[in-house]
């Protein structure tokens, strides 16, 4: 009796051990998905930021992580940032075009450095146009229907137009049009189509320079800017929270050939918002180049 007794105290004993050790891997696990899941926050209408994000969400999957996609007006997306609803961000243009976030935002934001520094804000018009600076549209407004075509308003690129164009090259009788880039999109397609002479706000790099005959007016006040780059800028506890992802992303770069074709690929040939299957035979296209994100070797064939 006293050996069955003792035998049936070893199993419960045991049974109790393995409890907590199950118990101890289930918390772990739990805890291991929670510090896996980050939040990427997108500016509504930034192509290049869109393809960006998109790239990122489907090489963190594949690295473990649990990435969402959280669609914002900067403003927006600053603020949460700031406040560590959002993780990060992959489009912020300095040194100009969204310099106010940083100095409004800065104790509480992180800049990784920039991923490209082609970027440029500019005025873009049809090719056959009969201007090509920005110092002839006033005097050429009704070639236009006196109106540029602009993006969203509280964009930083229609807050340079707006505040530092319009009033340089005395462009005042000129209706700014705000609404959204697929808005202006669809004008430029729509004006293309028909033959019609067109001026909207655009930035390189984005696909459209690929998708219609454009030109961009020259400005020889530089009141949009000199190229700028596209940096990361993630929240103020990021790289200790995702060391790993933040090495990652100091690391990036992506020139425009490259940033174009993945663009393209997404916008241009597809036509549909489920990027998914899109940006995995883009990164199957350029697996090498993909592996070197994460510093891994590309996989056997």
């Amino acid at each position: 009796m006293k050996k069955q007794r003792m035998i049936a105290a070893v199993l419960a004993l045991t049974g109790t051990v393995a409890l907590l050790v199950n118990g101890a891997v289930v918390q772990a696990g739990a805890g291991s998905a929670d510090e896996g899941r980050l939040t990427i926050a997108v500016f509504n209408g930034w192509d290049e930021g869109i393809a960006a994000s998109e790239l990122w969400k489907a090489v963190l999957e594949e690295e473990g992580y649990s990435v969402e996609l959280a669609y914002a007006d900067p403003a927006a997306a600053y603020t949460g940032i700031a406040k560590g609803d959002y993780d990060l961000t992959l489009d912020t243009w300095l040194p100009l075009t969204h310099a106010e976030y940083m100095q409004t935002y800065g104790d509480d934001l992180v800049d990784l450095g920039a991923w490209n520094d082609e970027a440029k804000l500019t005025i873009a018009v049809n090719e056959d146009a009969p201007i090509d600076s920005l110092t002839e549209l006033a005097a050429n407004a009704e070639v236009f229907g006196n109106r540029i075509v602009g993006i969203e308003s509280g964009s930083g690129l229609v807050t340079v137009t707006q505040n530092a164009v319009v009033p340089g090259y005395g462009l005042d009788g000129m209706e700014l049009v705000t609404s959204s880039t697929p808005a202006m999109l669809t004008e430029l397609q729509v004006a293309t189509e028909a033959g019609r002479d067109v001026a909207v706000t655009l930035w390189r790099p984005h696909w459209a320079y690929n998708a219609f005959p454009l030109k961009d007016l020259e400005d020889p006040q530089g009141l949009l800017g000199d190229a700028e780059g596209i940096h990361t800028v993630t929240s103020a506890g990021f790289a200790e929270e995702f060391p790993e992802v933040a090495t990652w992303l100091q690391a990036f770069r992506m020139d425009n050939e490259l940033l174009y074709s993945l663009e393209d690929a997404m916008f241009g040939q597809y036509d549909g918002d489920d990027y998914g299957p899109v940006v995995e035979k883009w990164m199957a296209d350029n697996r090498d180049w993909v592996a070197r994100l994460t510093h891994r070797p590309p996989p056997v064939e």
